[in-house]
């Protein structure tokens, strides 16, 4: 099955080569061909250049793009969106005053999660889960990782996780899963942290690993979670399961988690809303992808990732949700595109990038999606009639996509 797209008024992040990322200056390149074409072929990109200089394609089906615009799927390298309930009163609370950390000392925050996903069941849990899954592909996101962190009990993280691999089977996207068992320490460990951790890497890690649950493995490496020991001892035991790390570091401290993600070679290190000199040489000598979470910072009133600090150390940044039900109850990649460029003052140019192609690479995709590129998946989207691209953050409050395509079908 063909689809042959014409009249494209501009085809956003068209890479004649597929590359792995972009860093530094880079960033605010992002090549553009306008008034283009595009071929797709079953699921798979395989043409696409100047409406003048198309040939005789015979297509089964041909799109009109007039007035509109087309760029690759969002690529959403950190969400938790496989939870149970909400957590609205913590809204309530915040506003009248508590601090996050305030919250979660008092018992809400991760473990008020923990207590009512250990009460979901399996069906319940996944029925709630894949409704967001589904609004955020309507939203544009193409890829997207998704963590567990909310059992923190052996039974409870096995269901998330085998909660994620059921939408894996089900939703035709690029999925992928991270163990996130080291989120908090719960209740019943709440004076024997090592007991905890002996059961993440004695009893979790060896199941996990058994039935293939995970990609990924993660840690909050934070004050009053787990420390840089923690933190260098759980990754040192995933590592014999294959598993690659991508952790939270440095919301609200630097406490050396950037240093020692890196010394094991993490793909990413996530949130990075406190950063020092010495984080920021870290970074510069390693291949790890700092990723930014706008929209958490714009929850919790906290501050935002220092964006142009890190480019202009020719450092590259990606952008994701962080949707989860405590600090970010939103899976809009627009929101975070726009979140970015109004309040990180990234160009559009850096941020489209930093959502796409650098955000591929923080979940190991970069050769299947997150740029327009011959032979990578058909996951893109049209624009409604826009008159540029940077009218995507610009009108921050809008729906600006008409159609989103995910492996060549329209979703």
């Amino acid at each position: 099955m063909t689809k042959l797209f014409t009249n494209i008024k501009e085809l956003i992040q068209v890479r004649d080569t597929s590359i792995k990322k972009v860093l530094g200056k880079e960033m605010n390149s992002l090549p553009t061909l306008k008034n283009a074409f595009l071929l797709i072929k079953n699921n798979l990109i395989t043409d696409f250049g100047l409406m003048k200089d198309i040939s005789n394609f015979s297509a089964d089906e041909i799109i009109d793009c007039t007035g509109k615009m087309i760029l690759p799927t969002w690529c959403d390298s950190h969400t938790h969106i496989v939870f149970a309930g909400n957590r609205e009163q913590e809204f309530v609370d915040r506003i009248n005053g508590l601090s996050y950390e305030e919250i979660a000392n008092n018992g809400g925050g991760i473990l008020n999660s923990a207590k009512k996903l250990q009460e979901t069941s399996f069906d319940d849990l996944y029925t709630q889960s894949a409704k967001r899954l589904k609004e955020v592909i309507a939203l544009g996101t193409g890829a997207i990782e998704i963590k567990s962190g909310y059992g923190l009990t052996f039974d409870a993280e096995l269901k998330m996780l085998r909660v994620i691999k059921k939408l894996k089977e089900n939703y035709n996207i690029p999925i992928k899963a991270t163990f996130l068992g080291a989120h908090a320490i719960p209740t019943d460990y709440k004076n024997n942290k090592e007991e905890y951790i002996n059961l993440i890497i004695d009893e979790m890690l060896p199941k996990i690993a058994a039935e293939n649950l995970a990609d990924f493995v993660d840690v909050f490496c934070e004050v009053g979670y787990f420390s840089v020991e923690d933190t260098d001892r759980i990754l040192s035991a995933a590592k014999k399961y294959h598993l690659v790390p991508k952790v939270h570091v440095n919301q609200f401290h630097s406490i050396g988690g950037i240093a020692i993600s890196t010394k094991h070679n993490a793909l990413s290190v996530d949130h990075l809303e406190v950063l020092t000199d010495e984080d920021l040489e870290n970074l510069k000598t390693s291949e790890t992808m700092p990723v930014s979470l706008p929209s958490c910072s714009f929850f919790l009133g906290i501050p935002y990732t220092p964006a142009r600090k890190i480019m202009d150390a020719n450092v590259p940044l990606a952008l994701a949700t962080d949707y989860n039900p405590g600090s970010t109850p939103s899976g809009n990649m627009n929101f975070v595109v726009a979140t970015a460029c109004i309040k990180m003052k990234m160009t559009p140019e850096e941020a489209i990038n930093a959502a796409t192609i650098n955000g591929a690479f923080a979940m190991n995709l970069s050769n299947k999606v997150g740029s327009i590129t011959k032979g990578k998946l058909a996951n893109f989207f049209i624009t409604k009639e826009i008159p540029s691209y940077g009218f995507i953050p610009y009108s921050f409050g809008s729906n600006l996509i008409d159609e989103v395509y995910i492996n060549g079908n329209k979703f």
